[in-house]
């Protein structure tokens, strides 16, 4: 089953999670806040990628919750 990223993206005056590729919502929320709560548990679940996007539309932030290709080295 391929790994889908979770996007956070504005809906209205709400706003919603996505998962990438789908044309449904994963839920709706009042905040910004409480969506990417549900997103990080669902890509820390997938080991997939969170993506939240500013009211604007554009990418605000990733966080990535899956192995990493590039890891930090130290």
């Amino acid at each position: 089953m391929a790994k889908r990223n979770q996007h956070v993206i504005p809906l209205g005056n709400g706003w919603a999670v996505k998962k990438e590729g789908s044309s449904r919502f994963t839920v709706i929320t009042d905040n910004q806040r409480d969506a990417i709560k549900v997103a990080r548990e669902i890509a820390k679940n997938n080991h997939s990628e969170l993506i939240v996007h500013g009211r604007d539309g554009k990418i605000r932030e990733k966080n990535s919750y899956g192995k990493d290709p590039h890891p930090p080295k130290g």
